[in-house]
């Protein structure tokens, strides 16, 4: 299990992490998720001993990473995929950090098989794809057969067979009764792979909770109506209390009424309905609705009619974006 208890990393003056407090169990698929800048990085960095909290602690397995004599066995992680010497050939690569480690040469040809690269084992890790990098980072992580394994964006540069890999893997491994924590900003992959989430932003918790629960509570339900008015449907919709946007197409995206009720109030005020679709709430929307306020790097682009738009999130219905003076 990782444990943190008011973990906080400050550079210059400035909280990466501030006073988070979690736990990443055994037999389950924690999700790290949070903006850019959040402090995710940072946080596993203090989990794998490689940056000092300034002030509270964290814990793999009840003790502290550092100082560990044979760290492979113990836990095992991917935080950058190329951090490999180009020169080295696959094989080598992970023989040294065996001998390191006091694991069997023959573990090395097993992690090769299981992650897909045996027949590339003698080839220079200088010539490797960003998939094959991050297929090489997987197979040093897993090693020394650790309790604890570290994904930090484990589908990076892999082709869609390969996200299916390595999504079975990690639920693999969660099944067999290790502590599996990977950060991603997949949502559509983290909704399929992960049991447990934790939402970060600007160094704080924003939650932790089961991730069918986090999309139940954020997300929200929607209905799209499609009508032979939309205008006159948005218009009576909004005086029953819905919230209503109107996608460019004609749509409307419903919330606080249910398709049962705008259906009866379609019938009564005589619309003409062409679609009433429940839409099924997702990781996503629930994701950006939490850390809207949390985001510090936006992207600024030009709209259709030439003025500036700033980028502040998109749900399943549509963005949110204002104009920039």
């Amino acid at each position: 299990m990782i444990e943190a208890l008011s973990l906080t990393k400050v550079y210059g003056g400035k909280a990466a992490v501030d006073g988070i407090d979690f736990k990443a169990k055994p037999g389950v698929v924690t999700g790290f998720l949070g903006p850019n800048g959040a402090g995710k990085s940072t946080t596993m960095r203090m989990i794998l001993g490689l940056d000092l909290p300034t002030s509270g602690t964290v814990t793999v397995g009840g003790r502290s990473y550092q100082g560990r004599v044979w760290p492979l066995h113990e836990v095992g992680a991917l935080l950058d995929a190329r951090a490999v010497h180009p020169g080295r050939s696959a094989y080598n690569h992970l023989h040294s950090l065996a001998a390191a480690n006091g694991i069997a040469r023959t573990r090395v040809d097993e992690v090769l098989e299981q992650v897909g690269l045996a027949s590339v084992a003698r080839q220079r890790a200088g010539s490797f794809s960003l998939g094959m990098f991050q297929r090489l980072g997987i197979a040093g992580a897993l090693l020394g057969d650790p309790a604890t394994l570290l994904f930090d964006e484990p589908v990076n540069g892999l082709d869609p067979e390969g996200i299916i890999w390595i999504r079975t893997l990690m639920r693999s491994l969660a099944a067999e009764g290790r502590t599996v924590f990977v950060s991603s900003h997949l949502m559509s992959e983290m909704a399929l792979t992960a049991d447990h989430l934790l939402v970060i932003g600007r160094g704080r918790m924003i939650a932790d909770m089961p991730l069918s629960e986090l999309i139940a509570r954020h997300s929200g339900e929607r209905v799209d109506v499609r009508s032979a008015d939309p205008q006159r449907m948005a218009a009576d919709l909004r005086a029953a209390g819905a919230r209503v946007t109107l996608e460019p197409d004609g749509t409307l995206g419903v919330v606080g009424l249910g398709s049962r009720q705008i259906g009866e109030l379609a019938a009564e005020r005589g619309h003409v309905l062409y679609q009433l679709r429940d839409v099924t709430a997702s990781l996503e929307e629930a994701y950006f609705r939490l850390t809207g306020e949390s985001v510090e790097y936006r992207a600024e682009f030009a709209s259709a009619s030439g003025h500036g738009v700033e980028f502040a999130w998109a749900s399943g219905h549509g963005a949110a974006a204002r104009a920039a003076s």
